[in-house]
């Protein structure tokens, strides 16, 4: 591999670190305790009345599902022109500026500040579609597992120093100046993802300008959406493998965008700034045993296989959701998000490995084929976030949604098993 080639796929993994702080701190840490902590359990939202927590669930099925119609388009497009890192940057921008705008939650304007949660939202998962297209450009079939593994070991490396950093500047602050420090947080997010991306930006190979006003633009974006899934019809594996994956990430994303809200309502953590602490601390073992999760899971594919790899995750969170669905300590809390880091970073380093290597050879539209694997995501999160949510709100219990997880893990480890572990040829261009 040459040196230039060996910078661009080190940039490349520079965007993991710079946008993971979204995932952990946002998602998953700091923010879910504020929102607990700042918003009334029984929130009305635009004349309706919702559990504060269903409602984070039903809004973020609703960004995904917004996802789901714009991007293949925007995807289509960016092929066309190969125009994947203008993309990429706008989504980068959007999310990042909305994460400083977080800092201004105010729960008397609970639209408007959920509408910045959401827009976060947008700018994060928008970005990561043009980001993991760059993934079959920029390294052969045979690295794929491991730059995929080591994307997210950065991302994991970074998040977790931002936390860090973040956990100082709040405990170490007076009681009544925490929550002013929690909302620095949120902008320090938002400048940590905004400024390590240009990193990224500076090293990923640059397309054509486009012309947004032009209406063939739109056309070409059209055409090479046609052209994928035309192909994708045709093929076996890559079609059972899409129809797996849509499955079982429908309870892996609800899974780790509902984690900690789980934790806080369902766990006895007692009472004050050490429940909060106890909470923030099975986080961040999620994230350090994800870091040689990910690496871990990584060796395995490459001895038995990535689908061997993915059907061994799958099994384990089948285990962890019928464990979650018991656990009411927080010893045991801790036991379960040990496991849950150990095969959180590799199903999705996996996943989007195996979505590469199934790609036809040579093809160069790579954006609108992974928009086929984000569109699989994000559609499978909002049923998933959904049913959850729903689940939630009508009995009262998040326990209770841990029944609809369980069944999409099973569904989707037996069409894992469906999908064979080679494709007959097709010329994909003729």
């Amino acid at each position: 591999m040459d040196n230039k080639n060996l910078k661009i796929q080190r940039a490349w993994t520079f965007y993991d670190w710079a946008n993971s702080v979204y995932p952990l701190v946002i998602s998953s840490a700091i923010f879910p305790i504020f929102y607990e902590g700042y918003v009334d359990h029984q929130v009305v939202f635009f004349g309706f009345e919702f559990i504060n927590t269903a409602l984070i669930t039903i809004l973020s099925s609703g960004y995904f599902l917004l996802l789901v119609f714009i991007l293949p388009f925007l995807s289509g497009v960016a092929d066309a022109f190969n125009n994947k890192k203008a993309f990429m940057r706008f989504f980068c921008y959007l999310g990042s500026f909305s994460c400083v705008l977080l800092s201004f939650f105010d729960k008397e304007h609970l639209e408007i500040s959920m509408l910045f949660f959401v827009m976060t939202g947008i700018g994060f998962w928008g970005s990561l579609v043009f980001y993991n297209a760059f993934l079959p450009e920029i390294a052969e079939k045979k690295h794929h597992d491991s730059l995929s593994a080591r994307g997210f070991s950065m991302g994991y490396i970074g998040s977790v120093t931002l936390l860090i950093i973040c956990l100082i500047l709040i405990f170490s602050s007076p009681e009544d100046q925490r929550s002013f420090y929690t909302r620095l947080c949120f902008a320090l997010s938002g400048f940590w993802w905004f400024g390590f991306s240009h990193i990224t930006f500076r090293r990923l190979p640059s397309g054509n300008k486009v012309n947004i006003k032009d209406k063939t633009t739109y056309q070409k974006g059209i055409v090479e959406l046609r052209k994928v899934w035309s192909y994708i019809k045709k093929t076996n594996r890559l079609k059972k493998f899409i129809y797996s994956f849509f499955v079982y990430s429908m309870a892996v994303q609800t899974i780790m965008l509902v984690a900690v809200y789980f934790g806080t309502e369902e766990i006895n953590w007692g009472s004050g700034a050490d429940a909060k602490f106890g909470l923030i601390v099975s986080i961040l073992l999620i994230q350090l045993i994800a870091i040689p999760g990910a690496i871990f899971l990584s060796k395995i594919s490459s001895k038995k296989g990535n689908l061997f790899a993915l059907k061994l995750s799958v099994f384990i969170w089948i285990l962890l959701c019928f464990s979650a669905f018991l656990v009411h300590k927080p010893i045991h809390f801790y036991c379960i998000a040990g496991f849950v880091g150990l095969v959180m970073g590799g199903i999705q380093s996996l996943s989007r490995s195996t979505f590469s290597k199934f790609l036809p050879k040579d093809t160069k539209d790579t954006s609108s084929f992974f928009s086929f694997y984000d569109i699989s995501e994000k559609l499978g999160i909002v049923i998933g976030m959904f049913s959850y949510g729903f689940i939630h709100q009508i009995t009262g219990s998040m326990r209770n949604s841990i029944v609809a997880l369980v069944v999409f893990f099973i569904a989707g480890l037996i069409l894992l098993f469906q999908v064979p572990k080679e494709e007959n040829t097709i010329d994909y261009y003729g």
